[in-house]
């Protein structure tokens, strides 16, 4: 692949798969409290807080960009609270990206770990409690094994809308190369200079190819997860 790619294009591919994978992983915890908290969680302020996870689906990328922008830049509450205790600086950084990219898929991975706790029969946490298990303890020996396969779909599902994220990143940390250039940045670039229509065009090619094989092994994963559940 380094052959058939440039530096800076492959530089572009390594940096998406980066951040995507990043964003996934930072993103599961708080997924799985937030859908288990929208699924089996009585308060008030759920809808409120149902509403403020699916924003990002709704809103233009764009405006989550600059409301990221906002408040974790250098001098936004957040950003500069990072920034002056612990050095960390998102906005124009790789690290802001990742950020963008998790903003943007935890709506879906959110859904989709939520529907499968939904699924899972509220008579066996029962069971389990009468015989004198805590709710974590439920929650981790019989809900979570039930709902693994729901589990790894939102996974996928927010590491195909990080690898395919635009609007937001380009906002939040804009197109620098080799820094925060991710596959839909570079392909953008392309698509702006003479003669860049190669290089857009091979990109392009390797964004399907990822993105078919992320749901491929979704879906793999799911079916072997789903057969063993059935065979235990």
């Amino acid at each position: 692949m380094s052959d058939w790619l440039s530096p800076e294009e492959w530089s572009a591919v390594r940096l998406s798969l980066i951040v995507a994978t990043t964003a996934m992983l930072a993103s599961l915890p708080f997924g799985l409290a937030v859908a288990w908290l929208l699924a089996r969680g009585r308060f008030w302020g759920k809808s409120i807080l149902d509403a403020v996870v699916h924003l990002p689906l709704i809103l233009p990328p764009v405006v989550t960009g600059y409301l990221l922008l906002i408040w974790f830049g250098r001098r936004g509450p957040i950003g500069q609270f990072l920034y002056e205790y612990f050095g960390i600086v998102l906005s124009f950084r790789w690290t802001g990206a990742v950020l963008a990219s998790a903003v943007m898929g935890f709506p879906l991975m959110v859904r989709a770990i939520r529907l499968s706790i939904e699924a899972v029969d509220r008579k066996l946490e029962d069971a389990a409690g009468t015989l004198g298990a805590n709710p974590p303890y439920v929650f981790l020996v019989v809900t979570l094994p039930l709902c693994l396969p729901g589990i790894l779909v939102g996974m996928i599902l927010c590491f195909a809308k990080a690898m395919g994220e635009f609007g937001a990143t380009i906002t939040f940390v804009s197109n620098i190369p080799g820094e925060t250039q991710t596959l839909p940045s570079a392909i953008y670039t392309f698509t702006q200079v003479p003669d860049g229509d190669a290089g857009a065009m091979r990109l392009t090619l390797i964004s399907i190819a990822i993105s078919v094989c992320a749901l491929f092994v979704s879906e793999w994963l799911a079916r072997l997860v789903a057969r063993r559940i059935a065979v235990t």
